[in-house]
């Protein structure tokens, strides 16, 4: 499956539970699609026992960013394992929290999405998460995406 470009996206979610004011929470995915247009629907497949999944598996509200070409950085500090504190890798990332989820929409992406959770599917060791797309935005439509290929971070042309 390394042989299958895709592209790169953060889903975040904020966790109303965590300490005082809560905590927004992050992660790099490519395993994100569009399900169908009527209803809009998505997908992302998520690690079973990931602190995203047990997330999205209490908190039905979370959001997309589909990430650009010159946002690498940001998709290699979501992806680490054996990470800091997700509320450290939030600090210097510019972003806007979603009026429908409050969840971090990340500055700079080619489109961002605000989803609510309709269903799970356990598929080996991952969930598959089915969410209904309340709001859709291109805040910044003209750059290039950033893409997932053999392992690495591509740029497209």
């Amino acid at each position: 499956m390394s042989r299958l470009a895709a592209g790169v996206t953060l889903i975040t979610a904020h966790d109303p539970e965590d300490g005082v004011a809560g905590e927004d929470v992050g992660m790099t995915a490519t395993a994100f699609l569009s399900v169908s247009l009527e209803p809009p629907l998505v997908l992302v497949s998520v690690r079973v026992g990931s602190r995203m999944d047990e997330l999205l598996e209490r908190q039905p509200y979370w959001a997309v960013s589909v990430l650009s070409e010159s946002q690498r950085h940001v998709a290699g500090r979501f992806a680490m394992r054996g990470r800091i504190s997700d509320r450290l890798l939030f600090d210097d990332i510019p972003y806007t929290r979603g009026a429908a989820t409050g969840a971090p929409l990340i500055g700079g992406a080619l489109s961002v999405l605000e989803c609510r959770t309709t269903q799970r599917v356990a598929a080996g060791d991952h969930t598959l998460v089915i969410a209904e797309v309340l709001t859709a935005r291109t805040p910044s439509a003209d750059g290039r995406p950033l893409a997932y290929f053999r392992g690495r971070y591509h740029q497209l042309g």
